[in-house]
């Protein structure tokens, strides 16, 4: 689906819930909270979660939540629905009300958008001093969503196979990062970098997730909203992109883009087959069991900042994963709610997969203890002006959440597209600065 459509299915909804249609069940009355249940043994109903974590439930591991989740919660039938295209397929369900009653927020929703298909879950004010990341779903003051987990972000890299080609330091600079991917090549034969263009996701959000880092900035994202060149010379996207485009234009990715795989990604890096991948540090536990699923050694896995300092000092980004809502059709919204708070404070998930609990409480994990031990900065992105940024990304059709416009740069990085990197970046800015005129401020 297009974004004209899906902006006219967002308009047809947004009237649907106006007019108090109802097609699953449930009110639309975006001012109905979905509050947190006090007695658990008085929330009953059948609730359907939707995943972007297949495996969690082929392997059976959310049954297992389930049936902790029911000792708590005996009058709740949880039903799970692992969705492989998650972004493509639940996008289109949100045309309808059939999308779930707990479902994680796709990056097509706009932020304005979310009153329109998510019940309000508390009020920012007092749900910020328990929660990391209220700000990105705050909508006028009411909060649409509590994080899955949060993520800090960097490269996933085989330390043995960096070792063995001599590399025991982590990059300071984007130069230094090239030339030591280079050395990679020449001494190991190892595709230095994989870029996953195929699957494209992680063009998407892993390298726009690190905004942020190279400025050291937790207003990076928000100030996208006030400005008319964001590739212009010294921001973060300027940086971020000419490294990916340097990386391909210096032959030091895969061959052939086309023909990427993100679950087959995961086993080559373990096997020290490629050497590293922007990624957030949610995929070291992945790449932990890839590696002894393969017979290799999972503490050859390893994180490191983007290759940025500021002041002698690496910068990463903090930001949300996807975040739990809950339908604002559900017929069964206490009990929904009851799941999202569960999953998140009870479950021990986070701890489990290794990544930033949504919980201020909690401790960073483990795979974080070498940016703590080496005093990487952790920049805990605000996303206040995410309506903003969003509006402005949406009326340039750029997207910075979505992989097309880095597949492009790519693209001109291996000579697949006609044109220049600073040629591109003057037409992402003639965009952006254009559409600031009439989406933004």
């Amino acid at each position: 689906m297009g974004k004209k459509a899906l902006s006219a299915a967002v308009l047809a909804t947004a009237m649907l819930t106006v007019a108090g249609c109802s097609g699953a069940g449930g009110s639309a009355d975006p001012n109905e909270t979905a509050v947190a249940p006090i007695d658990p043994k008085s929330v009953s109903g059948d609730i359907t979660v939707l995943t972007n974590r297949t495996d969690l439930v082929q392997d059976k591991t959310m049954e297992k939540y389930a049936a902790e989740f029911n000792k708590t919660y005996p009058e709740v039938k949880v039903k799970f629905e692992g969705i492989t295209d998650y972004e493509g397929e639940v996008k289109i369900r949100m045309n309808t009300e059939n999308y779930g009653d707990v479902l994680l927020i796709p990056s097509a929703i706009s932020k304005g958008d979310y009153p329109n298909f998510f019940a309000p879950l508390g009020n920012a004010g007092s749900m910020k001093d328990t929660y990391r990341f209220t700000d990105k779903t705050n909508v006028d003051g009411k909060v649409y969503g509590i994080a899955a987990y949060g993520t800090a972000n960097g490269f996933v890299y085989n330390k043995a196979l960096w070792k063995k080609a001599g590399i025991t330091e982590w990059p300071t600079t984007p130069e230094q990062f090239l030339d030591d991917l280079k050395t990679v090549k020449d001494k190991t034969g190892a595709t230095p970098y994989y870029t996953n263009f195929k699957d494209g996701w992680p063009l998407a959000g892993q390298w726009t997730n690190s905004v942020g880092s190279v400025s050291c900035d937790t207003q990076a994202s928000d100030k996208l909203a006030s400005m008319d060149e964001p590739w212009g010379e010294g921001t973060d996207l300027n940086a971020l992109d000419t490294l990916l485009h340097d990386i391909v234009a210096e032959k030091l990715s895969e061959k052939d883009p086309n023909t990427t795989n993100w679950e087959k990604s995961k086993t080559l890096l373990a096997k020290g087959e490629i050497g590293s991948m922007m990624l957030g540090n949610w995929a070291i536990t992945q790449m932990r069991v890839a590696a002894e699923a393969a017979g290799e050694n999972p503490d050859d896995i390893g994180f490191m900042p983007a290759p940025f300092q500021q002041n002698g000092q690496f910068c990463a980004t903090l930001v949300s994963d996807y975040q739990q809502a809950v339908n604002i059709h559900s017929d069964n919204k206490s009990a929904a709610r009851a799941w999202i708070d569960w999953f998140t404070e009870k479950s021990g998930y986070s701890a489990k997969d290794g990544v930033v609990s949504a919980l201020l409480k909690e401790p960073l994990p483990d795979n974080l203890q070498e940016y703590i031990d080496n005093d990487v900065k952790m920049v805990e992105r605000s996303e206040k002006q995410t309506v903003e940024v969003n509006a402005i990304d949406d009326a340039a059709e750029i997207g910075l959440g979505k992989q097309d416009y880095r597949r492009k740069l790519i693209d001109i990085a291996r000579g697949a597209q006609d044109g220049s990197l600073q040629d591109y970046f003057d037409e992402l800015n003639k965009r952006w600065s254009e559409a600031r005129k009439t989406a933004g401020s």
